[in-house]
């Protein structure tokens, strides 16, 4: 049984109590992770679509990596419009081969959960972020991988 959103977001909570990288990879979501440069590399490809589920806030701060989807988990319609919108930026291919990337990789988890859930099939988790994690690698921005301005948000 997969679990639910919302228990990935509780176990986020245990994590910050326990502590530690084990802990982290049993709490951390069922996606596999994806290091950034893999996750670039292959968006570059066209074999995987990036979905930045930051806010849009976030998005005009520093941008969404190149080749990436800006797809907010912070939809005013909820999980269920985040998930909606991920459908739409797929073109409704749920066998699409998909990596959610956040600031620091907790909303990525949660948001990948979400999306197995609804159906997903090939789901990944860019767990170090755009900004890095001290578990999961510099993130994003550190490694220099491209970014572009988010004239959408």
């Amino acid at each position: 049984m997969r679990r639910r959103p919302f228990l990935a977001a509780a176990g986020l909570a245990v994590l910050a109590v326990a502590g530690g990288a084990g802990v982290w990879r049993a709490l951390a979501g069922d996606a596999p992770a994806l290091s950034a440069d893999a996750a670039a590399a292959q968006a570059r490809a066209g074999q995987i679509a990036i979905l930045d589920v930051r806010s849009p806030a976030e998005w005009r701060e520093t941008g969404v990596p190149q080749e990436a989807k800006a797809v907010t988990i912070h939809d005013p319609r909820g999980m269920a419009g985040f998930v909606a919108a991920a459908k739409r930026a797929v073109g409704g291919d749920l066998t699409r081969p998909v990596a959610t990337i956040c600031h620091s990789g907790q909303r990525s988890t949660v948001a990948a959960d979400a999306l197995a859930a609804a159906g997903f099939t090939r789901v990944y988790n860019i767990r170090e972020g755009m900004a890095g994690n001290a578990v999961d690698g510099a993130g994003w921005l550190a490694r220099g991988l491209p970014v572009e301005s988010c004239e959408r948000c």
